[in-house]
């Protein structure tokens, strides 16, 4: 009987240790997971081209330590409340003409420029016309409802030569600014997103370069006029105020201005997107 008790007892007692073996190899792969300085960083987007030059940078930052999560956004809005929410870490879709007016709209939001990454050339399109010098007398127009979208269009229009604003305006001017209109144009104000929609009903439609490909436009090839690369509207990641100099976002910029990225841009809009660095 002495014998058999012995027995058990011995099989408790390896028993235990197995267990107590696997415990400690479990803690211990918790521990290097948590040890290994894998990080995170989550920014917002919209599809194209912001999306997929984040998808271009995901492995270069994976190098780094850093894991990239992309959300996508189809609006101009959500994106910089989210950041100033801290539902994001950064965002990539805009200008910083654009951000500034935002902030002048939204006083609770503190938000800053990280850096700038590519331009977006603004063009004017057509289904009606092949030409702008085409188009007729009350012909209709539509472009970006939003201030700083709204008035680089009608920039653009007045460098097209189809009309003229007051001296001295900038990218804040609107339709009142409007001081030469010879062929009584009409002017339809849209969400920047919701321009291209618009093609089939008006004359001409101003687009920002993000949206025209979205519909399978070529900015270099379908639009009647278009923006060069002077253009000062650079798209940049922004981040909350006081996150600029954080090593994830300064890793992404890093990553976002290097040659690979440049290289990416370049040969998939071949001018349709210009890097800005």
């Amino acid at each position: 009987m002495k014998k058999v008790f012995a027995l058990i007892a011995a099989l408790v007692v390896a028993t235990l240790a197995f267990a107590g073996c696997g415990g400690s190899q479990s803690s211990s792969s918790s521990s290097a997971a948590q040890s290994s300085g894998a990080k995170t960083l989550k920014v917002g987007a919209t599809s194209v081209p912001h999306a997929e030059i984040l998808e271009a940078a995901k492995p270069l930052l994976e190098k780094e330590g850093i894991t990239l999560d992309i959300v996508e956004f189809n609006d101009y809005v959500q994106p910089n409340l989210a950041l100033n929410d801290k539902e994001l870490d950064a965002n990539y879709f805009q200008h910083e003409p654009y951000l500034k007016n935002f902030m002048e709209e939204h006083k609770d939001v503190k938000l800053v420029n990280a850096g700038g990454v590519h331009i977006e050339p603004m063009g004017i399109y057509s289904k009606k016309v092949k030409d702008l010098k085409d188009l007729k007398d009350g012909a209709t127009i539509s472009i970006p409802n939003d201030p700083t979208n709204g008035g680089r269009a009608l920039l653009l229009l007045q460098k097209a030569g189809l009309l003229k604003l007051k001296d001295g305006v900038n990218e804040k001017a609107t339709l009142q600014d409007i001081a030469e209109n010879t062929k009584n144009f009409k002017f339809q104000e849209v969400e920047a997103a919701q321009v291209p929609r618009t093609l089939d009903d008006v004359d001409a439609a101003v687009i920002n370069s993000n949206f025209a490909m979205q519909i399978q436009l070529d900015p270099t090839k379908d639009a009647l006029f278009i923006e060069d690369s002077t253009s000062p509207y650079v798209n940049i990641v922004a981040v909350r105020a006081g996150d600029e100099n954080r090593p994830e976002i300064q890793a992404l910029i890093k990553v976002l201005h290097s040659q690979e990225i440049k290289d990416f841009i370049n040969n998939k809009y071949k001018g349709a997107v210009v890097p800005a660095f």
